[in-house]
């Protein structure tokens, strides 16, 4: 049974990284695009912008896609882990614990979830082993 809790997480956490990475880098689901995300940056101090912008999004949609599949499982729940830690420094951890206020919990429950997949790995349940 802990090959299907590992895929539950993987994909739960693969798709809402996806999406946020497509909002970000193409605008979708009402996201900012690379623009609006890169303005974003530079208000929180990151410069030059838009180099992080990029990849910052790109490795929450190729992290996410990654993850959903299950290819390089650890590294890419490591890449993913560092930014939300980062996003939750930079703009959450001010505001306190509860989401309600703006504050790190959300953050703290993704980046459970990444640390977790950086110790259990991609499990049984991959688009390898179904092919």
């Amino acid at each position: 049974m802990s090959n299907w809790g590992i895929l539950v997480l993987r994909l739960g956490i693969g798709i809402m990284f996806a999406a946020h990475g497509l909002q970000k880098a193409f605008g979708f689901y009402g996201g900012p695009g690379i623009k609006g995300f890169s303005q974003m940056l530079s208000g929180l101090g990151f410069a030059p912008a838009i180099p992080w912008a990029y990849l910052a999004a790109y490795t929450e949609l190729l992290g996410g896609v990654c993850l959903i599949i299950g290819l390089f499982t650890r590294s890419w729940a490591a890449m993913l882990l560092m930014l939300i830690i980062t996003a939750a420094f930079k703009v959450h951890l001010a505001k306190g614990f509860f989401l309600s206020s703006g504050g790190f919990e959300y953050t703290f429950v993704i980046a459970c979830a990444c640390l977790a997949l950086i110790l259990l790995g991609e499990g049984k349940f991959t688009i390898f082993n179904l092919i």
